[in-house]
């Protein structure tokens, strides 16, 4: 992020570290190349950080009335609002086709218009006071856990849920008031009323004659998706009313990345009152499951690997990665796999990697006979002496899954399961076909050479022990891309699959 503002103080510090990732992925889904993607998501961001300093207020402090929206959905309307500027000045070929369509539309130009002919959520969300707007973005749209949402904001994690529950009650008035003051149609105010009725209860049976109206009145509609807050429909009215053009999909990137951090063992929602406790559970289980299935993994491999000598001093290169990567390098791939709006079309991995495909597979680290390096770099290699003895089993183990490849990029996750109990963690690794890695999510990258070192992000540096954490990244390879190699965790040697 070499063209950014540079941080005047922590708040803006944090801002940059929290919010970075939400703007590009945005800004990835808005254009239709990688490197385009990083040169809007750096102009958008200059924008909000420029806008946020000209406002005179804290970036994440507390408490006044909001006189714009959080900090995050801010930052995305200056994506779009330089996507816009982009296609105004006839600069608009690398956007995405669906999203120019989008602009040149009556849809966005509502973004602009008259206060009163706005979409609902932006409305609601931007006349709650900041901290509770804060509050319900980080959690609904960001998907963040609890926990973490309350350190970040300065709450007590006891009591969040339940600020939570009465601050989506006032998001729900808000665009209850948004919906009366908008111009309506004489039918449309005659239903309003029955609206915030149905909408309020949750055991409430919809009249048929309502939802005819709703099936045919985009407006109304609209509004019933605001102030339904059970069923799990606030997150997507909030993307889609605030994010705008691509919001669902922006909304399944967020979740899918929130999911591979809570199963990488990042902090999760689970506490006294705590709704998501079952699912906390299901994921505890699927790890434990994880790290079962790494031991025997291990042992197996133990017995079958034969001595084959020492590494050829991979070990010596961790130690020369010097060069922090602070964002995605601009060496990301400049030719993505094609990808709509909808949501299912994120490209951000679950921690569990799915089943074999023709594109997406689960390979070897092991070199194949034309591959750089011996089977040594990869096992633990035997002590040198006259008896050939092998060193200490590893305590870690490396499961690298290629998840997409193309001409010029790939798409990888590593899952590591540690026997040791971690409080920070280091991997590095070895690439021995000239691979460099850009977008990184969930951990930190540096590279040097062929040399790559990833660490811990602050929410996902404690690991238990026999537990497991992921990561996953975007990298450019020419010709082959072969595995890499020579794990290593905090300097100790790993197996891998």
């Amino acid at each position: 992020m070499s063209d950014l503002p540079t941080p005047q103080d922590a708040d803006e510090t944090a801002l940059f570290s929290e919010c970075w990732d939400a703007v590009l992925s945005y800004a990835d889904l808005c254009t239709a190349g990688s490197m385009t993607a990083r040169q809007l998501a750096d102009e958008a961001f200059t924008l909000g950080v420029r806008r946020l300093r000209a406002e005179g207020t804290s970036v994440r402090g507390p408490g006044r009335r909001a006189v714009r929206l959080p900090v995050v959905p801010e930052l995305l309307a200056a994506v779009r609002e330089t996507a816009a500027d982009w296609e105004g000045e006839g600069k608009g070929q690398g956007l995405d086709p669906d999203l120019r369509l989008w602009l040149n539309s009556d849809a966005a130009a509502r973004y602009s218009g008259p206060p009163l002919t706005r979409p609902i959520a932006l409305r609601g969300l931007r006349d709650m006071p900041e901290a509770d707007a804060t509050l319900l973005w980080l959690a609904e749209v960001e998907a963040l856990p609890l926990s973490v949402v309350a350190r970040r904001l300065g709450l007590d994690p006891q009591t969040v849920g339940t600020e939570l529950d009465q601050v989506r009650m006032l998001f729900r008035e808000r665009c209850h008031r948004a919906h009366r003051d908008t111009p309506l149609e004489a039918e449309c105010r005659s239903y309003a009323r029955l609206l915030d009725a149905v909408t309020r209860s949750p055991g409430a049976e919809e009249p048929e004659d309502l939802s005819r109206h709703l099936a045919t009145c985009a407006p109304c509609a609209e509004a019933a998706a605001c102030l339904r807050l059970q069923g799990g429909a606030l997150a997507s009215a909030l993307a889609g009313g605030v994010v705008a053009w691509g919001g669902l999909a922006y909304l399944e990137r967020r979740r899918r990345a929130a999911e591979v951090r809570l199963g990488a063992g990042a902090p999760g929602r689970t506490g006294p009152g705590d709704p998501d406790r079952d699912a906390s559970r299901g994921r505890a289980v699927r790890g434990g499951l994880l790290a079962a299935a790494g031991l025997i993994s291990v042992v197996a491999l133990g017995a079958s690997l034969m001595p084959f000598g020492t590494s050829d001093g991979d070990e010596a290169a961790a130690h020369d990665d010097q060069r922090p990567v602070a964002a995605p390098s601009a060496t990301r791939p400049s030719h993505a796999p094609s990808r709509s709006a909808a949501p299912a079309t994120t490209r951000t991995i679950p921690v569990t990697p799915a089943p074999s495909t023709s594109q997406t597979r689960t390979r070897r680290a092991t070199p194949s006979p034309g591959h750089r390096g011996s089977a040594s770099a990869t096992a633990t290699a035997p002590a040198p002496g006259p008896t050939g003895a092998a060193s200490h089993a590893p305590t870690c183990h490396v499961a690298y899954h290629l998840d997409d490849q193309w001409s010029d990029g790939f798409q990888a996750t590593l899952t590591v399961t540690t026997d040791d109990a971690l409080t920070d963690w280091q991997l590095a690794w070895t690439f021995d076909d000239g691979q460099h890695i850009g977008q990184t999510w969930d951990a930190t990258p540096n590279q040097s050479g062929t040399r790559v070192t990833a660490s811990a992000k602050s929410y996902n540096k404690s690991v238990a022990a026999h537990g497991s954490f992921a990561f996953g990244f975007v990298g450019t390879h020419q010709g082959a891309n072969d595995d890499p190699r020579a794990f290593t965790l905090n300097g100790e040697n790993c197996a891998t699959d």
